[in-house]
């Protein structure tokens, strides 16, 4: 049985990270990073934008070369998944091999939610997790005319956004009655509906996939109601499952994640888990507890489960930050917009360069901006101490926000 000091698994932007931020403070001992995918840790954000769209190769996604990894000395056990978790013997099983380890650190963030409805089966449906999902939709883009986009959220309107720009004639279906409702208010919804419209997408609201219509390969989707979408491909992006069931069976505290405390520590003795799949107390959400999906809140983690393990006092309490790219758009998030009861737009939105700062009981708690990277680096401040400003103030453009952040 092979054994390592450090075992880490799931080789996307957490557990990379975890690697190097062991290294960094100066952990001698040895380190694997197993991953279920065959490549070496690499950028998924990309993957939706410049990737899809042959703007990057992937080679420049790539978080390090195999000479960084070789250097440092990281084990690279890549091609596997584990299935179970012994937390007494202190091993894994991966398919069919038993790993031991001295500390395991979880990081395999999580699976796409997948549509199960009739016909969810058929050639052509797509999600937008790994290399190999979006190399399978390149390859199959040259027989493709009109592309159906199930979701709404950040990954949905990415990819419609590249799929536009690329002449496919892109339909997105959201079941809500906005695009992004789940993360940001309405002026942000309804601007970003406005962008992919004059862009020549047709975006439809409020609607319910009933099944996917075709014999082997997608043809259309009907929805609730009878109407049928015509399409030639399916992009799936409604949001992920947590990958924690072999911990969870293991004994783990959790549900929608696994459960960590400020250092990432899972009930599990010498057990950290981080990234998407880590369900964490977070001073800066309303909820009591939440999963953040974003590489910031993967890199942090990783880098304060890795100071816990060389005995370096660590704690997370970074402020989550988040972007996306659409079309020549630029959104940047500071903050957790949600249980927000005030929104102060700045600026006007026809310029296509505005701002929207959310307050709860008069504090701001996020910042959602358009092309607007001073107002972003600015209010940072303003969530990070919670100030109570006059919206009036707020929403003048006249005054930067770090006069009003230092008033």
């Amino acid at each position: 049985m092979s054994r390592y000091d450090v075992l880490i698994v799931g080789a996307g932007h957490g557990g990379a990270q975890a690697a190097i931020a062991l290294r960094q403070n100066k952990f001698e001992g040895t380190i694997a990073l197993l991953g279920d995918e065959p490549e070496l840790p690499y950028e998924r954000p990309p993957l939706s934008k410049e990737y899809l769209s042959g703007e990057k190769v992937f080679e420049r996604l790539l978080i390090r070369n195999a000479a960084f990894w070789e250097e440092r000395q990281v084990t690279m056990l890549a091609g596997r998944t584990v299935t179970a978790v012994d937390p007494v013997a202190h091993s894994v099983t991966a398919d069919g091999e038993t790993i031991g380890y001295g500390k395991l650190v979880w990081a395999t963030g999580g699976k796409p939610r997948r549509l199960s409805c009739e016909g969810h089966h058929l050639a052509g449906i797509h999600t937008v997790r790994t290399r190999a999902d979006v190399d399978q939709m390149i390859a199959e883009l040259d027989g493709v005319a009109r592309v159906a986009v199930v979701g709404g959220g950040y990954i949905g309107l990415e990819a419609a956004a590249v799929l536009a720009k690329l002449g496919k004639q892109v339909t997105v279906l959201e079941a809500q009655d906005r695009v992004l409702a789940r993360v940001a208010g309405e002026p942000l919804s309804r601007f970003f509906e406005a962008e992919h419209r004059a862009h020549g997408v047709d975006v439809r609201l409020g609607v319910q996939v009933e099944a996917i219509l075709g014999e082997t390969r997608v043809t259309g989707i009907r929805l609730a109601g009878g109407e049928t979408v015509p399409a030639d491909m399916a992009i799936v992006g409604i949001g992920i499952v947590p990958a924690v069931e072999p911990l969870l069976a293991a004994g783990a505290a959790g549900g929608n994640g696994v459960l960590v405390d400020d250092q990432c520590r899972t009930s599990l003795a010498d057990v950290f888990a981080i990234g998407d799949c880590a369900l964490h107390l977070n001073g800066y959400a309303a909820d009591a507890a939440i999963r953040l999906e974003s590489v910031q809140n993967a890199n942090d983690q990783a880098t304060v489960a890795a100071k816990t393990i060389c005995g370096v006092e660590a704690g997370y309490d970074a402020v989550p930050w988040f972007w996306s790219n659409q079309y020549d758009l630029k959104l940047q998030t500071v903050g957790l917009s949600a249980g927000h009861d005030a929104v102060v737009v700045r600026g006007d939105p026809t310029t296509r360069s505005f701002s929207l700062l959310y307050l709860r009981g008069g504090r701001v708690i996020a910042l959602d901006c358009v092309n607007a990277v001073k107002d972003y680096v600015q209010g940072r401040k303003l969530v990070v101490e919670g100030l109570a400003l006059d919206p009036a103030a707020l929403a003048d453009i006249s005054v930067p926000l770090k006069e009003l952040a230092a008033s």
